[in-house]
């Protein structure tokens, strides 16, 4: 399995002290983290995850779980295992990067920190089958979410590319289920929009029982993809908390 087709820094930065590993929501590509790349650069390290059947690997079979998502991620990480390494993942992002996170203290890397952005905690369950509609309803439920792909679907050439991946994404996220199981050493802050109808502060705030590592939790105006109108201070917000992990140890 290639490192290359999973793993993409778009601003190398071999002087970075500390990795900040970033998985994309549903539908989304490693190309959404660009700007933070370049943002966080040089002294924050961005590795994007660029997950099949999208973009530059638009021909790959989709991956329909998160358990096999993050077992991928998983085996392709070690190279980028040699510095600290910080977790971020928004949506569906957020579930693979728990999961990930879990397989790498079981394989002795603990992360430094775990961001999860607009997701629900593991146990906090809902019985959400948006993956069965057709792709009238699953259109309507995109950009119902005000997401940035959600532009790009009055383009009929674009919709047919981004569809399965989209489908899958969702069967993905939507069928992800964890209540009990190993809890995380890692510190992990919580990024969640006021108006998010896919997370509840409640819904959120159950991330504080799968770690033994420490919960925060910050909130800021808007709805699912809150951080789109919110991008200095979601990138202050994660300096900070990476920095502050530092100091720790």
């Amino acid at each position: 399995m290639s490192t290359d087709l999973w793993l993409r820094r778009f601003h190398p930065a071999p002087q970075a002290a500390t990795r900040l590993l970033c998985l994309p929501h549903a539908g989304g590509s490693a190309s959404y983290f660009f700007p933070v790349s370049r943002a966080l650069s040089p002294r924050i390290e961005v590795v994007a995850v660029q997950y099949p059947g999208r973009q530059d690997r638009r021909l790959e079979p989709c991956v329909e779980t998160i358990a096999e998502l993050a077992d991928q991620i998983a085996d392709v990480l070690p190279p980028y295992l040699d510095k600290p390494l910080t977790v971020f993942g928004h949506s569906m992002g957020a579930s693979v990067g728990f999961e990930l996170a879990l397989r790498l203290q079981e394989r002795g890397t603990v992360v430094h920190g775990l961001v999860v952005s607009g997701r629900r905690a593991p146990s906090a369950l809902r019985d959400e089958r948006n993956h069965e509609l057709d792709d009238d309803g699953l259109i309507r439920e995109i950009k119902r979410l005000d997401g940035t792909e959600s532009q790009l679907l009055d383009d009929d050439e674009i919709l047919r590319m981004v569809l399965p991946s989209i489908r899958a994404d969702y069967k993905a996220a939507e069928t992800y289920r964890r209540v009990d199981g190993p809890r995380l050493k890692a510190r992990v802050l919580a990024l969640t929009g006021d108006d998010d109808p896919k997370a509840t502060l409640a819904e959120v705030d159950k991330w504080a029982d799968h770690t033994d590592g420490g919960y925060e939790r910050e909130v800021y105006p808007g709805g699912h993809f809150y951080l789109n109108s919110h991008v200095p201070a979601v990138l202050d917000r994660i300096r900070a908390h990476v920095g502050s992990l530092s100091t720790v140890d």
